[in-house]
Order: structure tokens, then C-alpha cells, then sequence
């Protein structure tokens, strides 16, 4: 943090002991905290707390406690992914900044009002968005735009990611993610592998570097250029600041003609940190080989060290000051006074009377020499003076105290103006809406589906009361029969939206808008903030079904969900069944199927061979030997990474049962219409009839439901 200050950042993220997306971090306690927040004001920048994770629901009664003694400190803004702590910071502490994090998955305009009218004043916008779609949310949102410009880039949609929460229980969206897209993969074909052989690290995205593109991002309306530093040395913080607040600072001065980089700079920031090149990222392209790592990083590389020591010198060892200008008052008989003015702050201190020198006056040169030492303290002279009548004499220990005492008041004058006084807020009680109902037992059994050939294997089945189809690969000139057959067999239609929803997906629908109306869907599975907005804009009627990846891990966010149109809920599939209980609203119980791991920008597909625009089944096999399936859906232009073995609840019916689900869904992506129709068949057994389940599945997974997440 002070590297980072020192070398020219006008804001600090950072996170405390509890709720931020580096848990693993050597994050400070509270007192530690406190100084940082008092330290960075000092220096007229800003220190923004990162609470930046999913909260279950027993960590949301320790929140306020936790935020309380940096609210009244003065911190700046908090930066947030659960709507349930968006929510309570908005009611607890009215004037606190929220920062609507990229975890939130923000890709487009509906997305970035919704959470400005939510409360947000700021938006970190997905990583993968273009320089085009940050335009259109400057032009049409009254919002804070903050982008990343510097350093690692997830191979996923950041808060869209379950590898390394599956694999290991170390979920991203807690701030433990164990970098498995780090790993080395094979990526097979039918079962055949394809590419090079020391291609295994397809996962592994370059570093993201912005320097030529500094002017392309301010103009676009980047508000505030971020630098991702995940766990790195102070050496690395300097550095990266200090080159990217030197060609800021440049575009701000000479503009895009004066505008040009220095091929040593770029050398710099290579030598700081590499992990396999530097890539400018989404902001033109919108994915691309050119930035996957693809080959190990090298065991070993040589160091600048005439760099290294360098910054230490200059940064991080360097103890920054705030220029102070001093006026002294020194007459005799009367009280000594000094004035000290930094910014726009101005103090006046009196001090003992001043003597009568009985032998040797004190010179203009010998006060000001023992004043202008400040020593430890944040504070050094650029100007000090000294107005001196008759012959006058102070203690210099009267002098020193005097000095210390001045910048004792100057630094609480400068620091009271951030304080806060806490005030208890006067909450009406909320009502839940109406939402998903708890079941008695007799549940809703619902069939979401990726594969138009199994479409009739589900319809037919008479023990299904809902089918989802998925729009990337039903055809919009057929979504009326889908639902015409649904309603035939007195089912409901659900369409179920991408999970990212970008300017790709807005053509779509505008293009099949006419196919959308005239379907008369039941509903619709929301996957993204985007189509919440997009949606009631086209006026499009029906309920509105919020899937897992909204996130309603704890009450207070699925009340949330609720306001923001949600008429029925999809638990999340991080919790355990212990944590389930404790969650108000009933929701949809995800009991078959493969999870998606990852919905990426970047296409295997298109990395490994070519894109031709049609979708086709890879898969990743792991140094374990597992293999997990990868979808590309050309449709909205992303790809997704499903578990290795599908999620089962078989045998589980009574702890599901307990917990009165409001529906049960099966959720089929990768299976044939026989396959689907036996699974469809057996889970319906033994939660709907109450008979044996037939062990069908020789590899499969319980996911959360047991372990859960740290």
C-alpha cells in the first residue's frame, strides 16, 4: 500500500481480515487498517476495502462490526459482490461509496444501471469487454467506469468460476481460488488428442498490459484505471504504479498527438513480473491465441537487480512526506507561536512565553535549523520562516515540543475532515414477496436442456412439469413449437438465456425479436444482470427464474433478487445442505447434472484449429485423468468448461426432502436422448414415486451439497 501510494496511485484497493477476494493474503488486522486509511488521506489519496466475496448467511451478522471502526475512520468505498452486502451497506451506512465489483459479471448497459440504481456509484466492468462496450455505458449510465489495465487475467468470467471451488473446495467466489487454469491440460477430440505437444498450458492467459492503449481507455470513459496486483512485492506495486501514473499523466498533458511509449518501459514491466509475454487484452479483440500462455513458464529467469534496487531506493523504502509550510512568531515576553499550513488545512499553536536571552540571542538560523527537524513524522518543510523581535531565548526542548505539537494538530486537522460519526439507521421492516413456494413433498420436477434431440424425450415424460431450452442451440424459428408442445402436454416453456449476455446477444434477440414475442415462453432462466433490463425494455411478458450463478447465498441477497423482479429463485450450488436450510426463500434444487466450471470469452476451439462458427464437444483432460467436456456456443460467442462427472443427488431424497425445496431440476448438457430419458426416468423413482433408485451412474460427484465451501 505505501509502495503504491509513494509511486503515484490515487487509490488503493485492500483488503482486511475478513470477506476480500485474497484470503490467502498477509492481509492486516484492524489496527493495521486503521493507520492505512489515516495514512493514504494524509497524502490526499484515497483507501477503498475490499468485501468482495459471497457471504453465507451466518457471516452476514458479523459484517456490521467489522465495517463500523473503518466507516467512522473515514474509508472511501467499499467494493462489493453480494447483492446481500450491497443491500445492508446501503441501509447501514447510507454514505459509504459501494464499488459494484467485476466478480458481479457487469458486460453491458442494462447491467451497470441496474446496479447504479441499486446504489452503486462505481462499476468494475468485466475484463473481457471491448473499448466500444465501456462507450456504451458511459453514454447511457451516470456511473464511475473502473476497468483493469495492468496484470493477470482470469481465463473466466470473474465471478463466473467453480474449477477450483469443485475440484477442491477452494471457491473463487471466497477468495481462495487455487489458479487451477494454471495447470497443464490436453485437449482432446473424440477422444484423440490435438495441437502441439508443449502446448499443454491452454488455460493460462498472458498478463494484461495497457500502455499503448491509455488514450483508446480514457476516452472510452474509464474513470479509473486499475492495476491487479494480486499478492505481489512492494518492488512489483512501485514499479507497474510508476509507469502507468508517468504516461496518464502524459495523455493528460500533450494529449493522443504527444502520446508515445518508451520501449524501455515496456522492458521494465516485463522484467517485473513474466509469466509467458504480455497481451493488451479484450479491449479490440475479442478473444484470440495470441493471449494464452500455451507454453511452462521457465524455471528460472535472471533479475534486473539495478532496477530492483531502484525502486526500493526510490519507493519503497523512501518515506514519502507532506510539504508543510511553517511561519514562527518568536517575541519577547510573549507566548511563541507557530503557523502551519499544508493544502488547504491551516493551524495556529501558542508555546511557552518567550525569555529574555541573558546572554547570546537566538539567531533566525539556529530556531529554524532545530524546527525544520521532523524527523519521523508524515510531515516535512518545503518553506519555513521565522519572525523574531528583541533578544529573544526558547529552551530548544520548548522548540521541539512546540514543532511536535503543531503537526500533531495539523495531521488530526487534515484526518478529522474523513471522520465519521455513526448513525443508527431507521429500517422499515421488509416484507418477502411471494417467490417460490416450499414443497410438501410433492415436488415440481423441471428438465433444463442444451440438445434440441432430446427436447421430445423430456415433453413426453410425464412426470416432468417444467422443460428449459437453451437459446444458444434452439433455433428462435422453432421456439414456438417448443412451447406450443410444452403446453400440449401441460408443461411449462422456459427459455433459458446465455450466461453472459454482450452486444452479440443483444443482436440476437433484436434480430429474433419478432420470434421471442410470438412464442409466448412461460418464463425465463436468468443467467446475467443484462437481461433483466434488456428484457422488461422489450417488454417481453413472463416470470422471470434466477438461476445459481445469481448468487442469493444468504437472506438478505435473495430479497435482492427479489426486488430486482426475481419470481422464483435456483438455490445456489455452494452451499451445503446445513447451509440451505438457513436461507428463507425456497428456491430450485439443482440435483442431476454437469456444472459449468467456466463460461469463458476465449474458445478452445478457435485456439486449437479454427473458428468456423460451429459449436463442437472438446474436452480438457487433467493430470489426474479426468476429462471435462467443453462447449462452444457460437451463438453468443463463449465457451464452458462442465465438471468431469455429473452432479447426483440419488439416495439423497430424505435430506432434500427436509430442506422443502421449491422445485427439483435435472440439467442435461452433454447426454443423448437415452441417455437423458433413463436419468429423467430413475431421479423421478425416487423423489416423485418413492421408489428404489436404480444405481445408473458409475461416475458422478455430490458437489457442495455435503462438503460445502470454506
Amino acid at each position: 500500500m505505501k509502495a503504491a501510494v509513494a509511486s503515484g496511485a490515487d487509490a488503493v484497493y485492500i483488503g482486511g481480515s475478513r470477506f476480500g477476494a485474497r484470503a490467502f493474503a498477509d492481509n492486516p488486522g484492524e489496527d493495521k487498517l486503521l493507520e492505512a486509511i489515516d495514512y493514504v488521506h494524509l497524502y490526499g489519496r484515497k483507501l477503498y476495502l475490499t468485501v468482495n466475496t459471497l457471504m453465507k448467511e451466518q457471516e452476514m451478522k458479523e459484517l456490521f462490526d467489522y465495517l463500523l471502526p473503518y466507516y467512522q475512520q473515514g474509508l472511501d468505498a467499499v467494493i462489493v459482490q453480494d447483492l446481500g452486502v450491497l443491500g445492508f451497506i446501503r441501509e447501514q451506512f447510507p454514505d459509504l461509496p459501494i464499488h459494484a465489483s467485476t466478480q458481479m459479471t457487469i458486460t453491458g448497459v442494462h447491467g451497470a444501471r441496474l446496479l447504479k440504481d441499486l446504489g452503486a456509484e462505481r462499476v468494475v466492468t468485466a475484463r473481457e469487454l471491448s473499448l466500444n462496450e465501456i462507450r456504451q455505458i458511459k453514454d447511457q449510465v451516470d456511473v464511475e467506469i473502473e476497468s483493469f489495465v495492468h496484470g493477470a487475467l482470469c481465463y473466466c468470467y470473474s465471478g463466473q468460476c467453480l474449477f477450483s471451488s469443485l475440484i477442491g473446495g477452494r471457491s473463487g467466489n471466497r477468495g481462495r481460488c487455487a489458479q487451477t487454469c494454471r495447470l497443464p491440460f490436453d485437449v482432446r477430440d473424440g477422444g484423440k488428442p490435438i495441437g502441439k505437444k508443449d502446448e499443454r498450458y491452454c488455460l493460462s492467459l498472458k498478463d494484461l498490459s495497457t500502455l499503448d492503449l491509455i488514450p483508446d481507455i480514457m476516452e472510452a470513459g474509464v474513470y479509473s484505471m486499475k492495476i491487479e496486483g494480486r499478492m505481489k512485492s512492494p518492488r512489483y506495486t512501485a514499479g507497474v504504479v510508476h509507469i502507468y501514473r508517468k504516461y496518464a499523466d502524459l495523455y493528460l498533458e500533450k494529449g493522443r498527438s504527444g502520446y508515445r511509449v518508451e520501449e524501455e518501459d515496456r522492458r521494465i514491466l516485463l522484467d517485473l513480473f513474466d509469466r509467458g509475454g504480455q497481451t493488451d487484452g479484450y479491449y479490440k479483440n475479442h478473444n484470440g491465441r495470441d493471449m494464452i500462455v500455451w507454453k511452462e513458464k521457465p524455471s528460472f529467469r535472471e533479475g534486473n537487480s539495478q532496477l530492483f534496487e531502484q525502486l526500493d531506493r526510490e519507493y519503497v523504502e523512501k518515506q514519502l512526506k507532506v510539504p508543510v509550510t511553517g511561519n514562527l512568531f518568536l517575541t519577547e515576553g510573549k507566548n511563541a507561536s507557530l503557523i502551519l499550513q499544508s493544502q488547504e488545512y491551516r493551524v495556529l499553536i501558542e508555546g511557552d512565553m518567550v525569555q529574555t536571552a541573558q546572554n547570546q540571542p537566538m539567531s533566525e538560523e539556529k530556531v529554524l535549523k532545530q524546527l525544520n527537524k521532523t524527523g519521523n513524522t508524515p510531515f516535512q518543510f518545503e518553506s519555513l520562516s521565522a519572525e523574531i523581535q528583541g533578544n529573544v531565548f526558547l529552551p530548544v526542548q520548548t522548540l521541539n515540543d512546540l514543532r511536535r505539537r503543531g503537526l500533531k494538530v495539523l495531521e488530526a486537522e487534515i484526518l478529522h475532515e474523513y471522520r465519521r460519526e455513526y448513525r443508527k439507521q431507521d429500517l422499515p421492516d421488509k416484507q418477502v414477496s411471494n417467490c417460490n413456494t416450499r414443497s410438501s413433498g410433492a415436488w415440481n420436477l423441471t428438465v433444463s436442456l442444451e440438445k434440441p434431440e432430446c427436447f421430445d424425450t423430456a415433453v413426453h415424460n410425464l412426470n416432468v412439469n417444467r422443460v428449459y431450452v437453451d437459446a444458444a442451440h434452439f433455433e428462435p424459428q422453432r421456439w414456438n413449437h417448443y412451447v406450443q408442445a410444452c403446453h400440449d402436454s401441460s408443461k411449462e416453456c422456459i427459455l433459458t438465456m446465455p450466461h453472459i449476455f454482450r452486444m452479440e446477444a443483444q443482436r440476437f434477440f433484436d434480430r429474433n425479436l419478432v420470434h421471442l414475442q410470438k412464442a409466448g415462453f412461460d418464463g425465463f432462466l436468468i443467467r446475467s444482470m443484462e437481461e433483466i433490463g434488456y428484457l422488461k425494455k422489450a417488454s417481453i411478458p413472463g416470470k422471470l427464474v434466477f438461476d445459481f450463478g445469481m448468487y442469493g447465498m444468504n437472506r438478505r441477497a435473495q430479497k435482492m433478487l427479489l426486488d430486482l423482479g426475481a419470481n422464483e429463485i435456483t438455490w445456489p450450488v455452494e452451499l451445503n445442505s446445513r447451509e440451505l436450510e438457513k436461507l428463507e426463500i425456497p428456491g430450485e434444487l439443482l440435483i442431476y447434472g454437469r456444472l459449468p466450471m467456466m463460461v469463458t470469452a476465449q474458445c478452445l476451439h478457435q485456439g486449437m484449429k479454427q473458428c468456423d462458427h460451429t459449436p463442437v464437444l472438446l474436452s480438457l483432460k487433467d493430470r489426474m485423468g479426468k476429462e471435462f467436456p467443453v462447449k462452444n456456443h457460437c451463438t453468443f460467442c463463449y465457451n464452458s468448461i462442465y465438471n468431469s462427472a455429473p452432479l447426483s443427488l440419488l439416495g439423497y431424497s430424505d435430506s432434500v426432502e427436509a430442506l422443502s425445496p421449491a422445485s427439483l431440476r435435472l440439467q442435461f448438457t452433454t447426454e443423448s436422448p437415452a441417455e437423458t430419458a433413463k436419468i429423467i426416468q430413475v431421479f423421478a423413482d425416487e423423489f416423485l414415486n418413492g421408489k428404489k433408485a436404480e444405481a445408473i451412474l458409475t461416475d458422478f460427484t455430490r458437489g457442495h451439497f455435503k462438503r460445502g465451501i470454506e
